[in-house]
């Protein structure tokens, strides 16, 4: 009887702790992407929460396309403080590939990236995926072309932006980075 009694009572507070847990996690983390060439989601609130993060629309036939290899170097810099960079390819501007296969390759052998990219999304307008709606109207701005940079704190709000020219070591995005991390 005690055991039944003890597995009762736990459940009920999973059940109540669920809810409880899932209301910490910032509306801006509050969803899933499809991971790039996976059959894998990407769970925002399960892989982000907590952490910096900077979000970047990309475009693997960008003119900005270099830009991966300094938001690499930008990860590795600052990931065991805690820092995440998120990669979502956007044909939004008409410089994705439709072959997910190709855009990995541009991303993982071409370019190096580890961080995590998700498949194609769109991330302008009423078809934005529900991240970069949330973004948007965070910062007060969509993404005007590709590679345009979100820097988020730990605690999912946004703390600035950066167009496509600004590049991932410039002093300024290295400064938002820094404050999203608490430095």
């Amino acid at each position: 009887m005690m055991k039944r009694y003890l597995f009762a009572a736990s459940m009920a507070i999973a059940l109540l702790a669920g809810p409880a847990m899932a209301a910490e996690c910032p509306a801006l983390l509050q969803h899933e992407l499809p991971k790039l060439r996976s059959k894998e989601t990407i769970d925002l609130c399960e892989q982000f929460q907590g952490k910096a993060l900077v979000v970047v629309n990309t475009a693997s036939f960008c003119g900005f396309a270099p830009q991966f290899k300094g938001l690499e170097a930008l990860y590795q810099r600052y990931k065991d403080e805690g820092l995440v960079l998120l990669g979502v390819p956007s044909d939004d501007f008409f410089q994705e590939s439709d072959d997910a296969g190709e855009t990995a390759k541009v991303c993982y052998v071409d370019y190096g990236v580890t961080f995590p990219m998700t498949q194609k999304q769109p991330v302008r307008g009423s078809d934005a995926t529900p991240l970069f709606k949330e973004l948007a109207e965070q910062a007060g701005r969509a993404p005007l072309w590709n590679f345009y940079k979100y820097v988020v704190d730990r605690n999912g709000k946004v703390v600035d932006y950066f167009s496509s020219k600004v590049e991932p070591d410039d002093p300024d995005l290295i400064a938002a980075v820094e404050k999203a991390l608490g430095k």
